[in-house]
């Protein structure tokens, strides 16, 4: 009797990164997020090239390895709406509603998503949770005000702490830190990411529940899984 091998996380990543490309619509520009998962995607786009117009990107990461591959980008201002934008999660609810930023890309995330009619999220099994809020909730925040927003998240029952970088914090692609605020459990998203976002100081909070999923891909140990919202 023979079994198959699991794959690793990193083959399923491979996996839904080539099955994004089935919501890739030819001749128009697709949005492309950011992280290990979209990179699989951006490899995969690249095969593609010749069918579409190009791509809007939300980091200076994802830019740099689209044009690597010969992927025209172009800036987000130059479009007027997007037919998909696909991206990966940190976490995943049953309702497509998620938790993203661990690559401090969140703000530039949302902007380019908010651009689409669709919201493909790409992941393995492992993302897909229950209620948001066991992964860190990313918040890209104003630097003055960094301490404060901390002590409201401690008003709540969570710990924020100041994400750093060789000792340094972490500075975004918009010149802004990051705070990753453990201890929650976010219930009602949608809500939650209202009142957050009218915190002063706040730029973007990382739950993606106004933008949320319409379609998750999902790798499993036995291939993608299509859910939809």
């Amino acid at each position: 009797m023979t079994t198959t091998p699991s794959l690793t996380q990193d083959e399923l990543k491979t996996l839904v990164g080539q099955a994004a490309l089935q919501y890739v619509v030819p001749g128009e520009i697709v949005g492309v997020g950011t992280g290990s998962t979209v990179n699989k995607f951006i490899d995969a786009l690249a095969t593609i090239k010749d069918q579409i117009k190009g791509a809007v990107s939300s980091s200076v990461a994802s830019t740099e390895r689209l044009k690597a591959l010969g992927i025209p980008v172009f800036d987000a201002n130059e479009v007027d709406s997007l037919a998909v934008y696909i991206d990966g999660a940190d976490e995943i609810d049953g309702k497509g509603h998620m938790v993203k930023g661990g690559g401090a890309a969140l703000t530039r995330e949302k902007i380019v998503a908010a651009l689409a009619s669709r919201f493909v999220c790409i992941a393995d099994e492992s993302k897909l949770v229950q209620a948001l809020g066991q992964f860190p909730l990313p918040v890209e925040v104003i630097p003055m005000a960094a301490n404060h927003i901390a002590r409201r998240f401690a008003a709540m029952g969570g710990q924020a702490q100041l994400r750093l970088r060789d000792g340094q914090p972490l500075v975004t692609d918009n010149g802004q830190y990051i705070l990753d605020v453990r201890g929650l459990s976010i219930t009602d998203p949608l809500a939650f990411e209202s009142d957050i976002n009218q915190w002063p100081g706040v730029v973007t909070v990382g739950v993606f529940a106004h933008q949320k999923a319409s379609v998750c891909l999902l790798g499993t140990a036995q291939g993608v899984k299509t859910l939809t919202y």
